[in-house]
């Protein structure tokens, strides 16, 4: 289907005027004019960037805050109503609050709707900024390129963003829960749902799984953090001979699709009991391994159920074309005596997998290749976590028949597999292969009502070390990172793409406090509406404090323990009577004493701080630091930048001492040179001895591993003064010097004159 089709049929009517004027920029790129020879001047550039940045961009991402800023003023309006019409505690519900909880929820019903129109619009608009940049590049590209540098802009407008919309839907959701319990609509629900992550149900338990993005300058750092939690999984001995010892084996995902992408777009677009088809193996597939063919179906509330059967690599092509129906396996499992149960079971889901692929008419048309570091406890799957790092996207289509990636013929790309071809995937066209740019890992948690998540898990998926990703799929980003010209809706976390997933730990820090700030107030809220059980959301609501252990930076986070002690310890002085003055920022003025060394400061909040700081059982203060434990290795080239740095102080030393010594040397009566030379001998030994002090303490800071700053712009600074104040009084005192001798000398010749006149007269 075209665009401009495409386009048409999602124009939500009201908005009609916002949308992007696709046909206008066809137009300007001169796009149906396809015989037209007339060259593309600067002209025409200016003209079509000038319409796509400044006008049709502005209009949408304007239109976007617009309306993302009045939704939520309708959100939080309607939550004060909600908070207006809530029963007093101990008094029963009314007929007339009944109906005022409708008559909201009604009203939450037509936000909804907004929101999801919204979705769409800044989706489809997306795309199709993309698309005509796209047409722009290839049939204009040959001088200029606007691709690169419109998807930086649609990235920092916040065009198909999640991140503007999870707010409006996390408040909504909670408004929906709170009604829906009031009214005993959905007395089922102990929770309201939770869009930052999804559940999965495996052999019988519930899981909640967590997606996040790392980038590649944290991804060690990742590692050895779950390291000291969790041991890494050892696969089995069959993975282990197929890898040769390789403890992180390569996967391999071959997804299925229609040539239209239907599975694809009923992903995009969240639909019900949206599906996906995969073969997943381990190592290269020349070593015979086991081949799972698995179907994923994501339902409505979130959840997702997976199917999954055994099958050798000889059957797949038989058993797509429905030519083969697993009796050799149903056979081979009734011969070994197993349960009917497992094999009706087995019979029962092959069935239905085929029954999928036939229906669809599913073909293989993406590979997904990555290597997985995994991470559980033996025998214990209460936390299980995959880090999927060199993930690469391979067309394995045959929608092109003249020049198909794939032989039709088979079930999968013969060039890849015969010749084990691994990653970076060099032996291929590149056309054809997409890279991921992060390691992608994933956490989850079984779901038990007598435990908490760990709070090293909490710690994780808060820090500055990953980016979350809650609904990231390898099979959607491949598709539209590779087949960008067949479909028309692009998933929202490509804008993410373009900007740098790293952010500080303050930044990481502030954002998970105030997500933790903003559950305990949801919480809260909840507990007062439900009435009966609402204990529990009280207590949540009151448990909230800030966590004890992060990974996030150490110094950020005794900033803020230190400022949460400094307004406590104010609150202890106002109860005492004691003064205190308020300082800018909020901040109190505790003394100057506690100003310089808050440490040996004797005040309440000093005393409430040593009192609060109690150590888990077992835990034992550290004598020493972690960086300074193990053997001391330093690169010789940290050693090397000391000495050269010094041996450049002492070239100056040498330099100035020279120059000092000669104009000492040739200064014979004068005064003035013999003084000059002794001040830049003075200035050579300043230099000399800075350099030596300097070297001495960088290689102590060396030593002792010290984080301070190497730089010191001291010494270099005071010898620039003293050179330039001795070369100023060189020039006033030897100006002063040659003014007086002209002035002497032209007084002597004056009174000789006056003289030879009077012996005249």
């Amino acid at each position: 289907m075209r665009f401009g089709k495409t386009l048409r049929e999602a124009t939500y009517p009201p908005w009609k005027g916002q949308y992007i004027d696709y046909s206008k920029l066809k137009s300007l790129l001169r796009e149906d004019q396809r015989d037209d020879d007339t060259p593309w001047t600067e002209e025409d550039e200016t003209r079509f960037s000038d319409e796509i940045f400044n006008v049709q961009l502005d209009k949408v991402a304007t239109f976007q805050e617009q309306t993302v800023a009045s939704l939520r003023r309708r959100i939080d309006d309607a939550f004060d109503k909600l908070k207006d019409i809530a029963p007093a505690e101990g008094k029963p519900k009314s007929d007339i609050t009944d109906g005022r909880l409708k008559q909201l929820k009604d009203e939450a019903n037509a936000i909804t709707s907004e929101v999801e129109q919204l979705k769409k619009y800044s989706s489809v608009n997306y795309t199709g900024f993309l698309k005509i940049v796209k047409k722009h590049d290839r049939k204009r590209g040959d001088r200029y390129k606007v691709r690169p540098l419109m998807k930086l802009r649609l990235s920092d407008r916040g065009l198909n963003a999640e991140k503007e919309y999870s707010p409006l839907l996390k408040k909504l959701s909670t408004i929906y829960y709170i009604i829906d319990s009031h009214l005993d609509d959905g007395a089922d629900q102990s929770q309201p749902p939770d869009l930052e992550h999804q559940e999965e149900v495996k052999n019988g338990e519930r899981y909640t799984a967590h997606k996040f993005w790392v980038h590649p300058d944290n991804l060690l750092e990742v590692k050895t953090f779950i390291l000291r939690r969790l041991p890494a999984l050892v696969y089995s001995e069959q993975a282990s001979k197929e890898l040769e010892g390789n403890e992180d084996p390569s996967i391999t995902s071959l997804y299925f699709d229609t040539s239209k992408f239907d599975l694809y777009m009923r992903k995009v677009d969240r639909q019900v009991d949206a599906s996906s088809l995969r073969l997943r193996w381990y190592g290269p597939l020349s070593a015979k391994p086991e081949i799972y063919l698995e179907q994923k179906i994501i339902h409505e509330n979130g959840t997702s159920e997976e199917k999954k059967i055994n099958i050798k690599d000889k059957y797949i092509k038989q058993f797509i074309n429905g030519e083969y129906k697993m009796e050799k396996t149903i056979q081979k499992m009734e011969r070994q005596g197993q349960q009917p149960d497992r094999v009706e079971s087995l019979k029962k889901t092959a069935d239905e997998i085929q029954d999928f692929i036939t229906k669809h008419k599913l073909d293989p048309v993406l590979r997904a290749v990555y290597t997985r570091t995994a991470f559980q406890k033996p025998a214990d799957d209460r936390v299980r976590v995959s880090i999927d790092s060199d993930i690469a996207f391979i067309r394995e289509d045959t929608l092109d028949r003249d020049r198909p990636c794939r032989d039709p013929s088979d079930w999968h790309r013969g060039d890849i597999d015969n010749s084990n071809m691994t990653y970076p995937f060099k032996n291929i066209n590149q056309s054809e292969v997409s890279k991921f740019p992060y390691a992608l890992l994933e956490i989850k948690v079984k779901e038990d009502a007598n435990r908490k998540k760990p709070t090293w898990v909490e710690d994780l998926m808060g820090s500055h070390l990953v980016h979350s990703a809650p609904r990231f799929s390898k099979f959607v980003h491949g598709v539209a990172s590779l087949f960008e010209d067949y479909v028309n809706n692009l998933p929202f976390w490509l804008s993410d793409l373009e900007r740098d997933i790293r952010k500080s730990p303050k930044q990481a820090w502030d954002e998970e406090e105030q997500k933790k700030k903003n559950r305990a107030e949801d919480a809260q809220v909840i507990g007062s509406f439900l009435g009966k059980g609402s204990a529990s959301y009280k207590a949540a609501a009151g448990s909230y404090k800030p966590a004890a252990s992060s990974p996030v930076g150490q110094s950020y986070l005794a900033q803020r323990v230190e400022a949460e002690d400094h307004a406590s310890g104010a609150n202890g002085r106002e109860e005492d009577g004691e003064d205190h003055h308020d300082q800018p920022g909020g901040q109190q003025d505790y003394g100057t004493l506690g100003k310089i060394l808050p440490s040996f400061s004797i005040g309440s909040y000093a005393r409430l701080r040593r009192d609060r700081v109690k150590l888990p059982e077992g835990v034992v203060e550290p004598t020493t630091w972690i960086k300074n434990e193990g053997p001391l290795q330093i690169e010789q080239k940290v050693w090397l930048a000391n000495e050269r740095t010094f041996l450049k102080w002492q070239h100056i030393c040498v330099l100035l001492g020279s120059l000092a010594v000669g104009l000492y040397t040739a200064a014979g009566e004068n005064f003035l040179a013999e003084c000059m030379g002794i001040a830049y001998i003075a200035i050579a030994a300043m230099a000399g001895i800075w350099g030596y002090f300097m070297f001495n303490r960088r290689q102590s800071m060396i030593i002792e591993r010290s984080g301070k700053d190497f730089d010191n712009m001291v010494g270099p600074i005071a010898v620039s003064i003293a050179m330039m104040i001795a070369l100023i009084l060189n020039f006033v005192f030897a100006y002063r010097a040659a003014f007086g001798k002209l002035h002497d000398g032209n007084g002597s010749a004056g009174n000789g004159t006056r003289e030879l006149l009077m012996g005249e007269l």
